[in-house]
């Protein structure tokens, strides 16, 4: 993920699964909003926040390896909301 035009700030990370990234996501979003605002005890948020929060990254992708080809395969923005959305709406029905 690249959060602002500056290329230093780009940052790789690196996870167990896509469920652990998507994870990751979140918790960058909720250490932003916690920073923001610091006395807010419980943080709420609903997808649309996340969403704005993704869309406003300068850049954000995801490489996941592929057993079948041994290989890791790019994926972009949108995909990275829709598999948010799937991991969340699964979360929420536990």
């Amino acid at each position: 993920m690249q959060p602002s035009l500056n290329r230093a700030t780009r940052t790789f990370m690196d996870f167990d699964s896509v469920n652990h990234a998507l994870d990751g996501i979140c918790g960058l979003y909720e250490r932003k909003i916690r920073n923001i605002n610091p006395m807010v005890r419980n943080l709420t948020y609903d997808i649309s926040d996340l969403y704005n929060f993704i869309d406003g990254l300068t850049d954000i992708s995801a490489l996941v390896y592929d057993d079948s080809l041994h290989a890791f395969l790019p994926y972009d923005r949108q995909w990275i909301k829709q598999k948010l959305f799937q991991h969340l709406k699964r979360l929420a029905e536990q």
